[in-house]
């Protein structure tokens, strides 16, 4: 054998012995077997990286041979998310189509909304940046709002004056509002108008509150009526409820008999509720209590004058002096004779209980009663 084919013939073993440790696949299936990554699957969480963002469109880096684009349905929300993504970031996604007719695989941000939600609105709370939502129902607990699927609510307090006493005049309408409490562990969002459209800076509210102190005296300005009470504000800037049980000893049932808006009245700060920077108020602490006394001033069997108010199934209220009523019980009546309210009546205090505030009394007859102890 020559030099020459030697030489041929060892070119040919390594030709060989290379072809053999480099096999060339025969099929696809063998050529996504060697790729390190595996194409994506129907229902697969992965980790994917923004490479272009728009008001239409998000692409996504995945590794594989095309870009997936976020689904259509979702594109829409977009806007309110513009500010808090960017080109680079890294994000979670859940694939929902392999590959679309346009050839890119279709995903989800649903858990990122989701949580970006309460993200945005914490960051707005901080920040004392202003939100749009749209006012839904008024409620016993406020108007109802919504903001990208979270739904939250306007207390009836953190109305402007327009709407205060007609929170049903703002049901359909766009209006600004600040964040006062966000905790998506209790899906709980309480938001204010009033804050939004005065300016009110939160810091500054929280600087006002901490000084103040349970009871101490304030004068506070009256802005509104509830049901259940009287709504005020001290400083211009915090605000308080004073319950109707709070307005004074006797019944309240009516308490813009007690005040009109606008009025400057004395209160007393009884609870601070340092949640939402909210006030519980009095004036009816500035009085004194009428029960403090009343077993001196209405001592069992003293013969004392009253006037009817109303019936009860059980008998008729009867009252002596603001804060002091007393019962007559149906059982107590000698005749069927009805009482009417306003009636004056002369009656005897059968029993006292200071504790649970509650007189019970005896009509007076020139003779009492055998059952009568």
């Amino acid at each position: 054998m020559t030099k020459r084919t030697k030489k041929t013939s060892t070119t040919i073993e390594k030709k060989s012995t290379k072809e053999k440790k480099q096999p060339q696949p025969s099929s696809m299936q063998e050529l996504l077997k060697k790729q390190s990554f595996k194409p994506p699957k129907k229902g697969e969480e992965i980790e994917v990286k923004i490479i272009s963002i728009s008001k239409r469109h998000l692409f996504f880096d995945m590794g594989w041979k095309s870009h997936a684009v976020l689904g259509e349905v979702e594109t829409k929300e977009l806007t309110t998310y513009l500010p808090y993504l960017k080109v680079g970031d890294k994000i979670k996604v859940k694939v929902v189509v392999e590959e679309s007719r346009e050839g890119f695989p279709v995903v989800s941000m649903k858990k990122f909304f989701e949580k970006g939600k309460w993200e945005i609105l914490e960051l707005k709370q901080k920040n004392e940046e202003q939100i749009e939502v749209v006012a839904g129902d008024y409620g016993r607990g406020g108007v109802f709002i919504e903001f990208v699927g979270i739904r939250g609510v306007i207390p009836k307090i953190q109305l402007t004056e327009e709407y205060i006493n007609n929170p049903e005049k703002i049901k359909g309408q766009k209006i600004k509002v600040k964040v006062l409490e966000v905790d998506q562990k209790k899906n709980r969002l309480v938001v204010s108008q009033r804050a939004a459209t005065l300016g009110i800076s939160y810091k500054k509210m929280q600087e006002k509150f901490d000084k103040i102190k349970v009871g101490e005296k304030h004068k506070a300005t009256v802005i509104g009526f509830s049901e259940f009470g009287v709504f005020c504000e001290i400083d211009k800037i915090i605000e308080g409820l004073i319950h109707i049980s709070e307005i004074s000893w006797e019944k309240v049932t009516d308490p813009t008999q007690y005040a009109k808006i606008g009025d400057v009245i004395d209160v007393i700060v009884t609870e601070k509720n340092k949640t939402n920077l909210k006030l519980n108020l009095s004036i009816k602490k500035f009085m004194p209590d009428p029960w403090e006394k009343i077993e001196k001033k209405y001592p069992k069997d003293k013969e004392i004058e009253g006037t009817i108010i109303r019936k009860e199934k059980y008998g008729y209220i009867v009252k002596f002096e603001p804060g002091v009523e007393g019962l007559l019980h149906i059982s107590k009546l000698t005749d069927n004779k009805e009482l009417k309210n306003g009636e004056k009546i002369k009656l005897f205090i059968e029993k006292v209980d200071a504790q649970n505030r509650r007189m019970s009394l005896i009509p007076v007859i020139h003779d009492k009663p055998v059952s009568y102890r």
